[in-house]
C-alpha cells in the first residue's frame, strides 16, 4: 500500500545515533544484509517509534518510512521474538546500578488503567461499570522507580484482584524469584487476592486511601506506578486501545519503555 503521501520535517522520533547503537543487538533478527530485507532496520524502527508518538495508522505512514505492510511485519517480528522486553530488562537493571539501587529488586507496584476500545479491539473489550467505559484494562507491574517490569490486559469488566495471580508469577518470573512484596491500590483487597499472591512467595499490600478525604492525595508507593501510567501516555498509540490483538498493544507498552527508559539510562551517562 503507498504511504500517506507526506514527509517529516524533522521529527523528533527519528532514532539517535547512540540509542540506535544500544537497540540495535536486540533488534538483528537475522543479517543487516539479508537478502530479504528490503528497509534498514533503522529506518523501520523509526517507524514504530512515530507510530508509538503520533498514534496513527500502518497506512498513513509518511513516505520517507517503509512502506506499511513492511513496517508492520517487521514490528510483528520483534513483539512475536520479545526484542523490546528483553531490552527494557537489561535497561532496568543498567539503571538501578546506575543509581546505586542494586540489580537485585524486592519490591513491586501494581495498579491498571482503562484503555477505550476502538473498532478494531471491540471485540475483545469489556465494560468498565467504575468508569463507564467499554474497554480493555492495562495492568502494569513496575519496581520503585517506576520502571516496567511486566504487564498483561483483560478486557475492562474484569475484576483487578483476579489478575494478581499472573501478575506475581510473570514479575518473579523476570526477577528470577526475587520479588517479595506487591504494594496495590483497594481493588485488590480481599483474601481471595493475597492468597494468590502468596502463591508467588510474594506479599500484598494495600495502601489505602485516608478516610474522609476528598480529590487527590499523594499516596506512598501508589504515586510511582501511577507517573509511570502519565509518562506512557504520552505516547498518543496507547491512548486507547486501537490493536486488533492483544499482544500488539503489549508490545507497544514495552516500545514506549524502551524509548523513555533509553533516553534516560544514556542521559545519565552524558
Amino acid at each position: 500500500m503507498q504511504n500517506g503521501g507526506m514527509r517529516r520535517p524533522g521529527y523528533p522520533s527519528d532514532v539517535d545515533d547512540e540509542t540506535y547503537v544500544f537497540l540495535l543487538p536486540y533488534l538483528v533478527l537475522s543479517p543487516e544484509d539479508a537478502p530479504q530485507r528490503k528497509s534498514p532496520l533503522r529506518a523501520v524502527l523509526n517507524a514504530l517509534f512515530w507510530m508509538s508518538r503520533t498514534g496513527a495508522q500502518w497506512e498513513f505512514l509518511p513516505n520517507d518510512l517503509p512502506p506499511p505492510d513492511v513496517a508492520r511485519t517487521q514490528a510483528a517480528r520483534w513483539f512475536a521474538a520479545g526484542c523490546f522486553e528483553n531490552a527494557v530488562h537489561d535497561l532496568r537493571l543498567l539503571t538501578r546500578v546506575q543509581q546505586q539501587r542494586g540489580a537485585e529488586l524486592t519490591a513491586i507496584i501494581i495498579d491498571s488503567r482503562t484503555l477505550q476500545s476502538t473498532p478494531e479491539s471491540g471485540a475483545r473489550a469489556g465494560f468498565d461499570s467504575a468508569k463507564k467505559r467499554k474497554g480493555t484494562k492495562v495492568y502494569l507491574v513496575v519496581d520503585t522507580l517506576g520502571q516496567l517490569l511486566t504487564l498483561m490486559t483483560s478486557p475492562a469488566n474484569e475484576q483487578d484482584r483476579a489478575q494478581v495471580r499472573e501478575l506475581c508469577a510473570a514479575a518473579q518470573e523476570v526477577t528470577g524469584g526475587m520479588i517479595e512484596v506487591a504494594f496495590a491500590d483497594q481493588e485488590y483487597t480481599g483474601e481471595i487476592a493475597h492468597g494468590d499472591a502468596a502463591a508467588s512467595n510474594v506479599e500484598l499490600i494495600v495502601v489505602k486511601r485516608p478516610e474522609a478525604t476528598r480529590g487527590f492525595i499523594l499516596l506512598p508507593k501508589r504515586c510511582v506506578v501511577e507517573r509511570s501510567f502519565a509518562w506512557l501516555s504520552r505516547f498518543q498509540h496507547l491512548g486507547r486501545d486501537l490493536e486488533r490483538l492483544s499482544s500488539t498493544l503489549i508490545g507497544f507498552h514495552f516500545v514506549a519503555a524502551t524509548v523513555l527508559m533509553t533516553a534516560k539510562y544514556l542521559r545519565q551517562l552524558a
